[in-house]
Parts: structure tokens; sequence; C-alpha cells
């Protein structure tokens, strides 16, 4: 199961898994580009891997790393319950 987790004013999605039997997350980023269609990246969590990025500039994914890293805690949590919509009580 794939769960929003938040959207960024440049309409940046960031979704993730739920927690796998290893205790992994796959988080997925994509932005919306007028050439590219979609720039994308994926990190598996708690490992902090990326991989199968595409389209990012090295400050972009800077600045995605760094915002996974802050809420990593967060994802790790509604991956196992559900996703935000269900931790959040909405």
């Amino acid at each position: 199961m794939i769960y929003p987790f938040m959207t960024l004013n440049d309409n940046t999605e960031i979704v993730h898994s739920e927690m796998n039997k290893e205790g992994k997350v796959k988080v997925l980023i994509e932005t919306p580009d007028e050439k590219l269609g979609f720039k994308k990246a994926a990190c598996i969590l708690p490992d902090f891997v990326w991989m199968d990025i595409s389209g990012y500039s090295e400050s972009e994914l800077d600045y995605l790393k760094e915002l996974v890293d802050s809420e990593q805690h967060l994802i790790l949590e509604f991956s196992q319950t559900g996703g935000f919509d269900n931790a959040s009580g909405f």
C-alpha cells in the first residue's frame, strides 16, 4: 500500500509504502516538470539509501534529502499505522 505524506508548494508529492517485514519503508518523490514530465527519486528508510533519481539538480536533491531525513521518524511511524490520514485521525 502507498500512502500520501506531503505536498510541497511546487507540487512535489511525497508518498511512502507500508513498512515491510524487514522494517523498510520506500519513500517516493515526484515533482511535475514541463520538460521531463516528472522529476523522480526514491529512498529506502531507515537505511537512507537513495535510488532511481531522475531530473533533480544536486541542490534540489540535497533539499529533499534533508526534508526526508527530518521527517523520517513520522514516515516510519505512519508506515505502521495506515498513513498520515489514519494516524492523524482524519
